[in-house]
């Protein structure tokens, strides 16, 4: 079965700590449970950096061994052109994953740098947008 690559952006590593009315309660732990689950019988790799340089590694990482990406960049969707290039050498799909509804949030969470690559964005529903995009993204790999 092909692989997935699972990312995820600053301060995810705080979920069910970290205003838990905007992201839930459930932990990090908790959503890597989710997605395993989700994916079956594919297999992920579930990862989450602060660092962006990290994040941009594993996409050049996922290159070589994922068929897909599942994405959830937090911040740095709003901030980083070094994930977007990164993502643009990716060859496979991409689905962009955010745990609030972002365009409901302050204005400049509006503007996603990752979406001008992603082939689907998923927004505003929690950590079933996880499941929702790992779905899909069986459907595509």
């Amino acid at each position: 079965m092909p692989l997935i690559h699972v990312l995820n952006g600053p301060n995810l590593n705080l979920l069910g700590k970290r205003q838990p009315e905007i992201y839930g309660r459930e932990t990090l732990a908790d959503l890597e449970a989710m997605c395993r689950d989700a994916a079956a019988p594919h297999q992920i790799r579930f990862l989450q950096s602060n660092w962006e340089g990290q994040i941009v590694d594993w996409i050049h990482e996922a290159r070589d061994e994922a068929a897909g990406i599942v994405i959830n960049p937090a911040a740095l969707t709003h901030t980083s052109v070094a994930v977007l290039d990164a993502l643009n050498a990716f060859d496979g799909p991409v689905i962009e994953v955010h745990i609030s509804q972002i365009h409901k949030r302050e204005p400049f969470r509006h503007h996603s740098y990752v979406s001008k690559r992603a082939d689907g964005v998923i927004a505003g529903l929690g950590l079933g947008g996880y499941v929702a995009a790992l779905r899909h993204m069986a459907t595509l790999v």
